[in-house]
């Protein structure tokens, strides 16, 4: 019995699948995440990302490190990302600039090539299911996650019209788990289970980053700008209820919360302090993870049953 077990123990996994969750502007959060789980000596065997959790996820896929994705991150200016192009007409906003940032840090690597198994989700318009994304080309993928539908352009792959995946999957517990089956499954939630605070008593975002964004002030007293703001604000409920609901299903074995409910969805933010919010939120929850872990180690000859669900596009 002891020779099993330590042979067991040897080829048990060590590493964990990590499911990043979308979030607009607090996802600088997920830096912190990552940091930690390197200083611990975590392997990250998988990822998945939707939103800005895909874009992070992506980045660091890549190879790039948790101080450049910080550094570069806390050098970008909204107002100088977000433009409205003629390519566009569907979006109050364009990705441009986004488009051209990506570039720089993408290139031209493809999911195929990665050593890190990746997977970033969006939502199709033409079917209406969620669509796992992973082969092809990484920046389409990433440009396709954060399509925010309305705000930024749809993005058309393989007959495919795909937004933002967090109006789907705000946090891709599943697929990271469909990745690295036998792993366990730790997911970085950029929301609170509770409802937000009630107006007045001085917590949430109250400018839901408008002011930041290249839209002149006037827009925002007409109708048009005040709808656009209801649809921010319903935007981080919806996404908020869907997420503690698939959470409920999905089930990961770790959740990480950072404390970024105060943030809204494009609030101009200091990425440093968000950073420093994710390593606080993790280290909190290390002593779960070694237990997860250890449980993993044990266990790892037991194939582990994921949660009865509709298998998502893949592409």
């Amino acid at each position: 019995m002891s020779e099993f077990r330590l042979r067991l123990r040897r080829s048990a996994p060590q590493g964990i699948a990590l499911a990043l969750g979308g979030g607009g502007s607090k996802g600088g959060a997920h830096i912190g995440v990552l940091r930690v789980l390197e200083r611990e000596n975590i392997r990250i065997d998988a990822l998945a990302g939707s939103s800005i959790g895909g874009l992070i996820a992506a980045v660091y896929a890549v190879g790039n490190t948790t101080d450049a994705i910080e550094e570069r991150m806390a050098a970008l200016k909204g107002s100088n990302l977000l433009r409205t192009g003629a390519k566009a007409p569907n979006a109050l906003m364009g990705l441009d600039g986004v488009a051209k940032v990506l570039e720089e840090i993408l290139g031209d690597h493809r999911f195929e090539d990665l050593d890190i198994p990746l997977a970033l989700t969006a939502l199709d318009l033409v079917t209406c299911q969620e669509v796992v994304l992973r082969q092809g080309s990484i920046l389409d993928a990433v440009l396709a996650t954060i399509a925010i539908p309305g705000v930024f352009p749809i993005q058309k792959m393989q007959g495919y019209e795909l937004v933002d995946g967090g109006m789907s999957n705000p946090v891709p517990v599943a697929v990271a788990r469909s990745l690295a089956p036998r792993l366990p499954v730790v997911a970085s939630v950029l929301s609170q289970p509770a409802p937000p605070a009630a107006p007045g008593n001085g917590n949430g975002s109250k400018r839901h980053g408008l002011a930041a964004l290249p839209i002149p002030a006037a827009f925002l007293r007409f109708r048009l700008g005040q709808s656009f703001m209801a649809f921010m604000k319903a935007l981080d409920v919806s996404g908020r209820v869907q997420t503690e609901l698939r959470i409920g299903v999905e089930k990961p074995d770790v959740v990480i919360r950072p404390d970024v409910e105060h943030i809204g969805l494009l609030d101009s933010v200091d990425v440093a302090d968000l950073a420093r919010r994710g390593e606080e939120a993790t280290i909190q929850v290390l002593p779960e993870l070694r237990r997860a872990l250890r449980r993993a180690r044990w266990f790892s000859i037991i194939p582990k049953k994921s949660p009865r669900a509709a298998r998502p596009s893949s592409i």
